[in-house]
């Protein structure tokens, strides 16, 4: 699922691309979707890449090329086009009620569903530790999660992240650690006060914390302010 200023980009590089076989330029890209900075552009670009609609052509420049379009199928296999697994996250959203969600059940030896415990809404001001509540949890499909490791589910509040697909009022499944490789989106405990969801960057001995929405920051921290306490492994929408 992308976002409306995500789709809009992608129809438009491959109307682009179909009229005169050539990629827009990001100042074009910018005024079509009437943004202000290009560094907006450069961010749904990337979202578009990481989640496998478009990729970057090497060795020229600007150029662009739409592997597919939402809904219809990929014209190029991710072994193709040179993906490596763990580049990006691409949400896998699951449609339902989970008010109502199945029991956990087997099939085969292996769980169909997981029961995990829902710690609460990620919000500003709040120490992770202090979502526990045993009383909450829900049950996420086994295909979510991570092989290994402890998981936990928290609800996202706000729309910082929602360029990556994930929206105010998802449900993100989180595998626990306390490291994180460049680019991944985790869970991330600022002075031991704030808690929030954002991609992690590592820039010398600085650690930025990126929203993927235009409308916000990039946020850079000390080494030693940041704590990673898990990593996004998968996402569940109620519509």
């Amino acid at each position: 699922m992308l976002t409306k200023k995500q789709h809009e980009l992608l129809l438009f590089i491959d109307q682009r691309l179909t009229d005169t076989g050539i990629s827009p330029s990001f100042d074009e890209m910018k005024e079509a979707l009437d943004l202000k900075s290009k560094s907006g552009i450069h961010r749904l670009i990337t979202a578009l890449e990481e989640r496998g609609f478009i990729r970057r052509l090497a060795h020229r420049a600007r150029a662009l090329e739409v592997l597919h379009l939402p809904g219809k199928a990929s014209v190029a296999s991710a072994s193709k086009v040179g993906a490596k697994p763990g580049s990006g996250f691409a949400p896998n959203v699951i449609r339902g009620d989970f008010g109502n969600a199945l029991p956990t059940a087997t099939l085969g030896g292996e769980a169909k569903a997981v029961e995990l415990p829902l710690w609460g809404r990620i919000a500003a001001g709040t120490p992770i530790e202090a979502f526990r509540d045993s009383s909450a949890s829900v049950d996420v499909p086994a295909g979510l999660l991570a092989k290994a490791g402890e998981h936990y589910a928290l609800e996202v509040a706000g729309d910082s992240m929602v360029e990556a697909g994930i929206q105010d009022g998802d449900t993100v499944i989180i595998q626990r650690c306390d490291t994180a490789e460049n680019g991944t989106i985790v869970v991330a405990l600022v002075d031991e006060m704030e808690v929030t969801l954002k991609r992690l960057r590592r820039k010398g001995a600085s650690i930025a914390l990126e929203p993927a929405n235009i409308a916000y920051e990039t946020r850079i921290f000390g080494p030693d302010r940041v704590k990673v306490q898990g990593r996004l492994v998968g996402l569940m929408r109620r519509y």
